[in-house]
């Protein structure tokens, strides 16, 4: 069977994302991850964009060696030769060229004409092709180009040395049938198009970014840019699970398979939703809470008696484990080890020791510890790992005739404690002003949500805030019984975010 090419751009287009961004060292834990998930290519950032992407392209070119790390730049050649000293150090770099080419991008965008345009194509593969041999060019906007144009400049840049050429649906556009004639117009009118692999970047303004991306593998595309989650500009990129899980699942339909360790795509989900902040829709495909889960009696009927009734995927496949072992507060060291393990963490002595006390406290409020609670618990130990203020202690006094009062005491970065106390509108209000007190870096709360993690009135809760300083936008996740409790861990996680970037 082909090979379709993997291209991941979670850290790229997923970063760009409203209120997705991440620091260094989280960058390069996705990073890591999806060299264990066995992604192609990694699309690490857009070095030419801010000090911080030129940084982090910088660190997971020397970190990642065993797949190629791609870097976006524009079409200025000054920005191709900064990009280039970002990408260096990587085993198997790859410089990817983006230049708008509709006439609606060139009239009320670039203001240029499309010969301009052709040159500065043309010109900035060249200049790429100095550094590497693996270049990467995109005329932005393609499935809103005039075809004539497009096949023009395709056939130039791989005549000018590009080695993959990037049909992107840059604002979601396309239907499935049409953007498969695009293709089609491609393989039969570039000339010398079996000189580049020839790949896409489908967006999901219109739910069609996956629909658009199978059809035209289906007609011969061989590399797919995609997102764990799907995550990215607007709504979204075309999911890389949903891609994967199609072409392995109907591989009688498309005789074609990927390099993807399918085990470990629920993993990759559950980091990339922990540190970029968005939460994955509990009826999304592959990976959401309900992907596995049946309601009806009649589905239960049948997926006890033989699951493919029901299930045209084994949960096991892409890692969603199935044990039945129940964890208590009677369940010992041996018995919680291994229930990590079955969901694939691999915890050092003291982060292990760390993550089983937080379980013992949390085996002692509920009878019986989830998965998710498992998953959150060990969330919660990576983000007190990073700390810069620490959660120490809160109380809060609040009721429907009283005044929502609350008392914090963080540990500061010089390893002392401070305490502060304030009255709000409502609890939650009363402990944010008090971290304020504390911390003081100025910012506006923009989003607070509340969910809980598992069914039951005993349910770790977790909350989500997103709060914005001088323009950008910054995450914060907490969980704990108490709501209260984690609404200050997730406020204090997104402080913790902004000072180190400050």
């Amino acid at each position: 069977m082909d090979k379709v090419i993997i291209f991941d751009t979670t850290l790229r287009d997923g970063e760009q994302a409203a209120g997705g961004s991440l620091n260094l060292q989280e960058k390069l834990e996705i990073a890591r991850q999806l060299e264990r998930l066995g992604v192609d290519i990694l699309e690490a950032g857009f070095p030419s964009s801010s000090p911080g992407d030129y940084q982090a392209v910088e660190l997971i070119a020397k970190e990642i060696r065993h797949l190629v790390v791609c870097i976006l730049t524009h079409a200025k050649l000054e920005a191709i030769d900064l990009s280039w000293e970002a990408v260096k150090k990587a085993e198997y770099p790859r410089i990817h060229i983006v230049l708008s080419s509709s006439e609606i991008h060139l009239v009320h965008q670039l203001k240029k004409n499309r010969e301009q345009i052709l040159e500065m194509s043309c010109s900035a593969v060249a200049r790429a092709k100095k550094y590497v041999d693996d270049v990467e060019f995109s005329p932005m906007d393609a499935s809103r180009t005039e075809p004539a144009y497009l096949y023009q400049i395709l056939e130039a840049v791989i005549d000018a040395g590009a080695t993959t050429v990037n049909i992107p649906d840059t604002v979601g556009y396309s239907i499935p049938d049409e953007f498969g004639s695009i293709i089609d117009g491609v393989f039969r009118n570039v000339p010398n198009i079996g000189q580049a692999v020839v790949s896409v970047h489908c967006h999901n303004d219109l739910g069609l970014a996956v629909a658009n991306t199978l059809e035209v593998v289906r007609r011969g595309v061989r590399q797919v840019e995609c997102t764990i989650n799907g995550i990215g500009e607007r709504a979204g990129n075309a999911s890389l699970e949903e891609i994967v899980m199609a072409i392995k699942t109907r591989s009688d339909f498309f005789n074609l398979t990927t390099g993807i360790d399918t085990r470990q795509i629920y993993k990759t989900s559950r980091l990339v939703s922990e540190l970029t902040g968005f939460s994955v829709q509990s009826n999304k495909a592959i990976v959401g809470a309900n992907a596995f889960r049946h309601e009806s009696g009649l589905h239960q009927d049948g997926i006890i008696k033989m699951p493919i009734t029901y299930e045209i995927i084994d949960p096991r496949t892409v890692g969603v484990p199935s044990s039945s072992l129940v964890l208590g507060k009677l369940s010992g060291r041996h018995a919680f080890k291994e229930r990590l393990a079955e969901l694939g963490y691999n915890l050092g002595d003291d982060d292990f020791h760390r993550v089983f006390l937080s379980f013992k406290e949390l085996a002692d409020k509920k009878k019986n510890i989830t998965d998710r609670d498992i998953e959150s618990l060990v969330a919660e130990e990576q983000r007190s790992t990073s700390e810069v203020y620490h959660l120490d202690r809160i109380q809060v006094s609040c009721g429907d005739r009283g005044i929502p009062t609350a008392s914090v005491i963080l540990t500061t970065p010089d390893g002392q404690t401070q305490a502060e106390a304030a009255i709000g509108t409502g609890p939650v209000d009363a402990v944010f002003k008090a971290i304020d007190k504390i911390i003081g870096v100025p910012n506006t709360l923009i989003e607070f949500t509340v969910k809980s993690i598992t069914e039951g009135i005993d349910a770790i809760g977790e909350v989500v805030v997103r709060i914005e300083s001088d323009g950008t936008t910054y995450t914060g996740r907490g969980a704990d019984t108490d709501i209260i409790v984690a609404s200050a861990k997730a406020y204090i996680n997104a402080l913790n975010r902004l000072s180190i970037n400050k």
